[in-house]
């Protein structure tokens, strides 16, 4: 039967787990699926390895030149958007249990088209993050290889080609941003080789990190002085950043850390009892994010005055060599970031592989996205292309360009799965599947959660907002071009 332009727009999918959708539709010639490794404790590591790191070990430098010591408060505001959409996560796991977080999600409930779109936020979000954090990664490195060894990565080979400050765009053609792109290459590896290895190497590096934070909160708590705190909020006028407004634009800024909550759900296809054990992760995640970022977030602050955040490279290492004056306390900082956001790039890219296996096998874009080793039960052609995309912009851009972005493409999709929420209780009725609930009803978490979402986005930078429909208006002409002509809903029996 022949649909019309709004009935394909808005046609949706079965929120049956994959093996059981293909069997219902007939999809012939179905592939190999993922395969359900994953248990609790790994899951959450992934949250948790996706989300503390970054927001902590790089991106203060951003935000507290907006916030002041009130980039506390922008940590809670975070993180109190963060839970109510976790809350909505929590919900929508259970009742969707498959790849593709808030794309399968949106699938499920308000629609293709709208599927497609959360798709390339969550596309931009995960690839971004991915470059974001591997450059990161190379401060920290260089301040390792400085404090043991006394020796830099030479500055050719650990600089952008492209460099963003307030004005314009400068091009170094001479320059390459090496470490980067060796960590995208390390971080592919491990992946070809099945999600439960990548799982536990990820908890392993996850539980050094915390430990790492701790040494930090117990060092930088001896250098605690309460006059840094003062004044509380940013008083610059000039800035456009005084008082509440530099308070939620640092919001803006750090709020793409949470990227994690969403990268549990892109695991939903390869974990052991979803409905259970992917709320259960998610929540559990959050609560222990939100505690060690306001612990260190506090200890930072308490040791080092505000306006020498700004522009301070491998802030957390500098922070404990000023508080003690030795060299030790920050090279083992820098040894343990140096593994902390190995974490999170290996589950950023992961997240970031699932989303296009998810993608693909729904038929929205090219078949080689959806095919897994028979070996490894892995997506290895999909891993390699998304590391070569992330390596070359981890390796060419200043990640100037690109924190904001990775906070837009997370807010747009954490507003789509809240408003999932009553869409899907409507949806399946007395038929759901029994599981976690948004307290309250499925419109006031949900409500809640979208307007936190919009007061931290209306303070992201007019570039950040121009840049973001560019790529939307990129991923309109895809599904039109492509995506809806040979979607697996159009061809099903």
């Amino acid at each position: 039967m022949n649909q019309t332009l709004g009935q394909k727009l808005l046609r949706t999918k079965s929120a049956a787990p994959h093996h059981e959708e293909t069997a219902s539709v007939g999809v012939a010639g179905a592939l190999p699926g993922l395969h359900r490794s994953l248990g609790l404790f790994p899951l959450t590591m992934i949250g948790v390895g996706a989300t503390i790191g970054t927001g902590i070990f790089f991106t203060m430098v951003e935000a507290v030149p907006k916030a002041g010591p009130a980039v506390i408060l922008s940590f809670l505001l975070a993180a109190l958007t963060a839970g109510l959409t976790a809350l909505c996560y929590a919900e929508l796991a259970g009742r969707v249990p498959a790849s593709g977080s808030s794309y399968s999600f949106a699938y499920a409930t308000v629609g293709e088209f709208a599927a497609f779109i959360v798709a390339a936020c969550l596309l931009l979000e995960y690839g971004l993050a991915a470059s974001a954090t591997s450059i990161g990664w190379s401060d920290y490195l260089n301040n390792f290889l400085l404090n043991a060894f006394n020796w830099q990565i030479p500055e050719q080979l650990r600089s952008p080609m492209f460099v963003s400050d307030h004005h314009a765009v400068t091009f170094h053609p001479g320059n390459i941003n090496l470490p980067p792109i060796i960590l995208v290459i390390l971080c592919g590896f491990l992946l070809v080789r099945g999600a439960k290895e990548s799982a536990t190497t990820n908890a392993i590096m996850v539980i050094i990190k915390l430990a790492i934070l701790v040494f930090f909160a117990a060092i930088a708590f001896t250098g605690f002085d309460a006059n840094n705190f003062q004044p509380f909020f940013n008083t610059n006028e000039a800035s456009g950043y005084a008082g509440m407004a530099g308070v939620t634009a640092a919001a803006g800024t750090v709020f793409f850390s949470f990227i994690g909550l969403d990268t549990i759900a892109t695991a939903g296809e390869e974990v052991k009892d979803p409905r259970r054990n992917v709320p259960i992760g998610i929540l559990a995640a959050l609560i222990i994010v939100t505690v060690f970022y306001m612990l260190v977030a506090v200890a930072a602050m308490g040791a080092q005055p505000a306006h020498m955040f700004e522009g301070q490279q491998a802030g957390l290492s500098v922070i404990l060599q000023n508080v003690t004056g030795q060299a030790w306390p920050a090279l083992v900082l820098s040894a343990g970031a140096v593994v902390s956001v190995f974490s999170v790039t290996l589950v950023t890219i992961y997240g970031q592989t699932r989303i296009l296996y998810a993608i693909s096998r729904d038929g929205l874009i090219p078949q080689v996205f959806q095919k897994v080793s028979a070996r490894t039960k892995a997506p290895v052609k999909n891993t390699m292309i998304v590391c070569v995309v992330v390596g070359l912009v981890a390796g060419s851009v200043d990640s100037t360009f690109l924190w904001d972005m990775v906070s837009m493409g997370t807010l747009t999709a954490f507003m789509v799965v809240s408003i999932a929420v009553p869409v899907i209780r409507k949806r399946q009725g007395a038929d759901a599947p029994p599981g976690f609930r948004v307290p309250f009803g499925p419109y006031v978490i949900p409500g809640l959660s979208v307007l936190a979402c919009l007061y931290i986005m209306k303070d992201l930078s007019p570039a950040t907002f121009r840049v973001f429909f560019i790529w939307m208006a990129v991923a309109v002409v895809a599904y039109f071009g492509y995506g809806m002509r040979n979607s697996r809903l159009n061809k099903a029996k």
